[in-house]
């Protein structure tokens, strides 16, 4: 009989007896022995439980040692399985022969792992998954370290690996990989893969026995190479030997919807390969349902019952907007149909794409995606997380929609826009920390800085919105000023000008920032923001905070200061707007001589009023000139209450406030 594996079970008294022998194979710790990693198939360290398979030329150089280190087990818990007849005359290939032993007990073991003990398949043995990435721009990378993240609901522990530097002769080790790799320019591989690439065509037919893959494809359709790189390692994997589980996907630009599905059918299969590498078909469905949480839920008997959220079919007609990039036209479609009430705009939107028109293009994704912001009948949303049945009324049993891409971005396609823009934006105000020494405490964890709670809630409170184009869009300043920063931007700015962190280098820099012709002067009016939902208040009242403290710094310097100067003052004088004053103040000192024989100042110092009011309302009047005996409102010196009608009144004379 040859020897498969050896592996201990529990009990171990760590005696030393079994190192003493072997200690090529044995290592004893205080709490148990282990079967050394460089003698296993699975390149596992642990007492190998899941009894995975020894390296041929580890049986062939210690079988016999093995059996003494178990037989010398004074508590009999090193067990050595063994598997079919060996050959007598092997000649000095004797591995091969070894090799094709091998198999046939795992087969036996892989019969218990494929019945209904599926925890035992999702956790036994050997679970690593190798993700290499391809990329140029970076969308590769960010799906590998996604994804990486996810194997981990499917027993496997995902390691992302650049293919810049990678040693291609490891691929041979490992049983389970995912390639995701995007292609560059006509065709080509991406700068990080194409050393590897490299390495990978020259390689020998049969070199990646035994690895099972599978293929994510990113690319753009309007190249004539589509997905180029992808179709390549598909299928120089497919010659050196490996085994393609899942069909390779080609995602275009809108690669997010394509590259989740991949992910469901590659994970579970990559997790349907067992400890030995077998993999077990039959039980990748299995796999699906056990992550998806399977068909178990609460049923009511612990006093919950799970709140029915479905509704009945509506008629809905949506309109939606297209823009072809190619013919530089735009116009809408308009499609009439019956539709769950249920359902999330971004539901809504991926049924016409599947069952009317293909070539509709938006941004898709998760439910919460902030790069799905779209608008409904004016109304700036994230799609996945609005009900079709609450975005608008039913008005004679039909709900109409018109959906539109974000204002203020440049349209790519449909209702797909470019965020580049303020990406740009964002990184012109240097959106790092640059931070300054203060006071500190020392913790069990070490030396953390200190900051009052108020403070900390504050300036999480500024930046805490879901999506930054959404909250960009909602400015009505965006879609008119080409060089303004914008709400979003400025919000994470005034957080950093205000947190107690940055260094006071860092804060004049900022401060310099809102206070440009690009920063919160050119936001005409904060109400477009206030009025959205969620954060839009709490970011409308930090701005609001900006654009005081701008005008209190500079000392209402330059015309759009002067501006709110003299229209307080004159506001301040007569109780309501003296556009004489006004109008002869934007003239400039000239037009200001010509108040004197106007009438303006006449009436003031003569106590003729322009309100109609007292002529003396109270001790004002004597003491705060230039009133003089004239009429001095109530509000001398105290806030206006409707602060928006007087931005009102003043955007009615002069638009640049």
């Amino acid at each position: 009989m040859a020897i498969v594996s050896v592996y201990i079970e529990e009990g171990c008294i760590t005696c030393d007896a079994c190192e003493e022998t072997l200690p090529e194979v044995f290592h004893v710790t205080d709490d148990t022995c282990y079967i050394k990693a460089d003698v296993r198939l699975d390149g596992g360290y642990d007492r190998n439980e899941a009894k995975a398979g020894l390296k041929p030329d580890t049986i062939t150089q210690f079988h016999d040692e093995i059996l003494d280190a178990a037989d010398g087990c004074p508590v009999d818990v090193i067990i050595v399985v063994e598997g079919g007849e060996t050959e007598a005359a092997v000649e000095e290939e004797a591995p091969i022969a070894i090799e094709e032993v091998v198999p046939e007990p795992a087969a036996v073991e892989n019969v218990e792992v494929a019945g209904d003990d599926l925890e035992q398949l999702l956790s036994a043995g050997d679970r690593s998954l190798a993700i290499l990435f391809g990329s140029q721009s970076g969308n590769s990378e960010a799906l590998a370290a996604k994804f990486a993240k996810q194997a981990s609901e499917y027993g496997l522990e995902g390691t992302v690996y650049d293919m810049d530097g990678f040693d291609f002769a490891s691929l041979s080790a490992m049983k389970r990989l995912l390639i995701i790799c995007s292609t560059w320019g006509e065709g080509e591989m991406p700068d990080n893969a194409e050393d590897l690439w490299q390495v990978a065509k020259k390689a020998s037919p049969g070199s990646l026995n035994g690895v099972h893959y599978s293929v994510l494809a990113l690319g753009d359709t309007s190249y004539e190479l589509f997905c180029e790189s992808g179709k390549d390692w598909d299928e120089q994997l497919e010659k050196l030997g490996a085994t393609r589980l899942v069909k390779r996907v080609d995602c275009d630009v809108d690669y997010e919807s394509m590259a989740a599905a991949w992910a469901v059918d590659s994970l579970a299969s990559m997790a349907a390969v067992d400890g030995t590498g077998v993999f077990h078909e039959e039980m990748v469905e299995a796999i699906k349902e056990y992550v998806a949480g399977g068909d178990e839920g609460a049923d009511g008997e612990d006093g919950f019952t799970v709140p029915d959220i479905s509704a009945e079919s509506i008629q809905a007609e949506i309109s939606i907007f297209r823009y072809d990039p190619e013919a530089a036209t735009t116009g809408s479609d308009t499609w009439v149909c019956a539709m769950p009430g249920h359902l999330s705009l971004l539901e809504a939107l991926r049924t016409i794409k599947g069952t009317h028109d293909g070539s509709l293009s938006f941004r898709d994704g998760a439910s919460d995606d902030s790069t799905t912001a779209i608008c409904v009948n004016g109304r700036l949303v994230l799609p996945g997380l609005v009900r079709l049945d609450a975005v608008a009324p039913t008005r004679d049993g039909t709900l109409r929609l018109r959906i539109d891409p974000l204002p203020g971005f440049e349209v790519i396609r449909d209702l797909v826009v470019d965020h580049w823009s303020m990406e740009r934006r964002r990184e012109s105000t240097e959106p790092w920390m640059i931070a300054a020494t203060r006071e500190g405490a020392a913790t069990m964890q070490g030396n953390i800085g200190l900051m009052e709670p108020n403070v900390a809630t504050a300036l999480h409170s500024i930046t805490d919105f879901g999506s930054s184009a959404l909250l960009q869009a909602s400015s009505d300043a965006v879609p008119h000023a080409n060089g303004y920063l914008g709400p979003a931007v400025l919000a994470s700015v005034w957080a950093r000008r205000n947190d107690p962190r940055s260094s006071a280098s860092s804060v004049s820099h900022l401060d310099d920032i809102l206070a440009s012709s690009n920063g919160i002067k050119a936001e005409t009016d904060l109400a477009s923001i206030r009025r959205q939902n969620g954060s839009g208040l709490v970011v409308s009242e930090a701005l609001l905070d900006a654009k005081t403290h701008v005008l209190e710094r500079d000392a209402f310097n330059g015309r759009h200061g002067k501006h709110v100067w003299w229209y307080t003052w004159t506001l301040k004088s007569s109780g309501k707007v003296n556009d004489t004053v006004l109008y002869r103040q934007v003239l400039g000192p000239i037009g200001l001589l010509g108040n004197v024989t106007s009438g303006v100042t006449a009436r003031m110092m003569t106590g003729f009023s322009r309100t109609g009011g007292d002529m003396i309302t109270d001790m004002l009047a004597f003491i705060a000139p230039p009133a003089g005996i004239g009429k001095m409102p109530r509000q001398f010196n105290s806030s206006v209450d409707n602060h928006h009608e007087v931005v009102a009144i003043f955007n009615e004379l002069d638009g640049r406030f």
